[in-house]
């Protein structure tokens, strides 16, 4: 270790894990995700015990009811997955072949597939610099006579503009689906996510704030909605309690139900659901505190009257404003590997705007071309990555930061902001490895 002058200030300068310095954060220290407690296990065990594994069970209409409580809808179906429950959506909302849904450029594949399973066409609009959401002022502008539906993506957990969406959406007459797989328990101005557009979707993938391994809840106040998506969900057939099934299809339908595992860990889950969201949210504010601190480093923008609750916790590193003049890319993966090796589980998510996947640039769908080369849609439809800046911006500077999840507590946050401060101190070594890595991509580009 060595002494040197930063802003002024004499600072204990020491050899970063990376280049063979001791690691900052223990090892074991950070506690995975999920969580599961001895009350998960027993619901799970109780639901076993109860010998009817299927959805006839008591499990799922109380999921369903407790969830559509805690939203504050009239409706839930609860659903084998998030991208399911998405499908669902689609179908309810009546997209056609041919019809077009805008959503956002930075998201998961599931926010735009959910379209293509019904054969409609996704359009994307790029994001807002602060948020990561999509930006409501890039909306109007890819409405065409085709566009049906919108749906806005509560990314990371942090909700979307909601009062522009909606506003766009009632000037054309647009329904507008919330994708909320990421959003449990998130708020805006004092409303659940979920309970803000026409209809919603919920992930129970167990990285999800709110797990049960796999799984997925619709909820919608319509009651034409939840009678279509209920169809979508059971072979398109229309299935009431205590009536015999007619086996009779009156739409295309899927079979997107869960189990009762499912629906019984995930009722166990949600009693805790506030308490684990108030812990995420307490270790992330601590970060962003501290963080705010670091020239460099760039931690997450809230809006006021909304409730983040960090399904992922995203920072940015920004060489220019330390004046360095190697690329954004190349210094956050120098310090994205400099922090895994001090013990900070750092890494990225999604590495490419969604309308750059191969799915999209090719647009061979099902065959020939299709929903793209149906006759009902319109002509000429493409996707230029260019079209969206501030997805490529994002893209080339972010990282996640992970371990921010209960039970891990501010012991940990404290040893994340020592491993940064460590790193952000010895920015030669990182200067290093980033020229390196340019070098390399250099290379390999030739």
């Amino acid at each position: 270790m060595r002494r040197t002058k930063i802003s002024g200030m004499d600072v204990l300068v020491m050899k970063l894990a990376v280049n063979g310095g001791a690691r900052t954060v223990p090892e074991g220290l950070v506690k995975p995700w999920p969580w599961i407690t001895e009350e998960d296990k027993n619901a799970v065990l109780e639901a076993l015990d109860a010998g009817v594994l299927a959805h006839w069970g008591e499990h799922l209409p109380l999921l369903e009811r407790d969830w559509a409580q805690y939203v504050g809808v009239k409706h839930c179906l609860a659903t084998n997955s998030g991208t399911s429950a998405l499908h669902m959506c689609v179908a309810a909302a009546g997209i056609r072949p041919g019809d077009e849904v805008i959503t956002s450029a930075f998201t998961f594949l599931a926010s735009a597939s959910c379209v293509l399973h019904h054969n409609g066409i996704p359009v994307f609009a790029d994001i807002d610099p602060r948020t990561y959401n999509i930006d409501p002022g890039k909306i109007e502008e890819k409405i065409t006579e085709k566009t049906k539906a919108i749906i806005p993506v509560h990314i990371h957990g942090l909700p979307a503009d909601m009062d522009r969406v909606n506003a766009v959406a009632e000037r054309h007459g647009l329904t507008v689906i919330e994708d909320a797989c990421q959003a449990h328990g998130a708020e805006y101005k004092g409303r659940k996510i979920g309970a803000l557009g026409d209809m919603a979707a919920f992930s129970l993938n167990a990285n999800k704030n709110m797990q049960a391994g796999e799984g997925g809840l619709f909820v919608t106040d319509d009651d034409d909605f939840k009678t279509r998506a209920e169809m979508v969900r059971t072979f398109g057939e229309v299935v009431k309690p205590g009536v015999p099934r007619e086996y009779n299809a009156f739409v295309m339908g899927w079979m997107y139900r869960p189990n009762a595992m499912t629906a019984a860990l995930a009722r166990s889950q949600l009693k805790r659901l506030d308490d684990m969201n108030a812990l995420r949210i307490r270790n992330c504010e601590y970060l962003t505190h501290n963080l705010l601190k670091i020239d460099g480093v760039q931690p997450p923008f809230v809006p006021k009257d909304v409730k983040h609750v960090y399904w992922a916790y995203v920072v940015r590193f920004k060489p220019e404003t330390l004046g360095l003049s190697v690329q954004a890319d190349a210094f956050r993966d120098a310090v994205v590997q400099a922090l895994n090796a001090e013990g900070v589980p750092v890494g990225r998510w999604q590495t490419m705007p969604l309308p750059a996947q191969t799915l999209f640039q090719r647009r061979e769908g099902y065959g020939y071309g299709c929903p793209w080369s149906c006759p009902h849609a319109r002509k000429g439809i493409e996707y230029h990555v260019e079209d969206y800046p501030e997805t490529l911006r994002y893209l080339r500077d972010y990282a996640c930061v992970r371990g921010i999840n209960p039970p891990n507590g501010l012991d940990l946050m404290e040893y994340y902001m020592e491993a940064f401060r460590k790193v952000f101190e010895n920015l030669d070594p990182i200067v290093e490895l980033a020229e390196k890595i340019e070098r390399a991509e250099g290379a390999e580009n030739r």
